[in-house]
């Protein structure tokens, strides 16, 4: 079993939202995700999905999106994205799944996964201090996504695991903010891989990669993976 990532699938198979006014890359986006989808994960293979999953407004609009995600190879976890305005409480999302019989999706809020022997850890997280439009009330929401990554981080603290991976939404730091509570959070829980989305166009050429205060950081959007999965654990 592997694993495999990829963030910002902007599914709108329920609405109509053209993605290719975003650029050339998203011309066809659905057709090529699904046929790269199929051609790199299997169904033993788990995929973390984390935010921007579809353009639904509300949980009743997302089914279309959720039947193509479900018919994809795979297990799948997702966690929510700033433009996931579908995403309500965790018990309605269960409660859904179950009514549509969608079983091959799970969601992560507040939470942790095993895959294979990895624990997925992570959170939607949110601007930083120090970015250009990070304002007063940014700040409750900054403070309240650092509480979830930490609430993930410690349910797997009982977890046979060989290492903890978290996958943001948000990059957990910019060239602009310096450093934030996100990172902070998984440097005190010694974790040394971090994988966000979130990030399009021009708005890449500012992501940070690499090594990060002793944390790999890795940009997952899918117009940046060229809407292929990137493999994290390979089996």
């Amino acid at each position: 079993m592997s694993i495999f990532a990829i963030a910002d699938l902007h599914l709108a198979l329920g609405i109509d939202k053209p993605m290719d006014v975003f650029g050339g890359r998203w011309s066809n986006y659905m057709e090529k995700l699904k046929n790269n989808w199929i051609e790199t994960v299997a169904h033993t293979d788990t995929v973390i999905i984390p935010g921007d999953v579809s353009w639904a407004t509300y949980i009743e609009n997302v089914y279309e999106d959720f039947r193509y995600i479900e018919a994809l190879p795979g297990k799948k976890i997702i966690s929510k994205g700033n433009h996931d305005y579908w995403w309500t409480t965790s018990s309605k999302l269960n409660k859904y799944l179950k009514e549509k019989e969608f079983t091959t999706i799970s969601f992560m809020h507040n939470n942790s996964f095993m895959a294979e022997n990895f624990s997925i850890c992570g959170t939607r997280g949110w601007k930083c201090p120090g970015e250009d439009d990070f304002k007063k009330e940014d700040e409750k929401i900054y403070n309240r996504e650092i509480e979830r990554l930490e609430l993930s981080i410690k349910s797997s603290a009982n977890q046979e695991q060989s290492e903890r991976l978290v996958f943001m939404h948000y990059p957990p730091v910019t060239a602009k903010s310096q450093s934030s509570g996100f990172i902070d959070v998984m440097k005190k829980h010694g974790i040394t891989r971090c994988f966000y989305g979130h990030l399009h166009g021009d708005g890449i050429k500012g992501a940070i990669e690499g090594e990060y205060e002793g944390i790999e950081l890795k940009l997952i959007s899918a117009d940046y993976l060229n809407f292929v999965p990137l493999p994290i654990v390979s089996r």
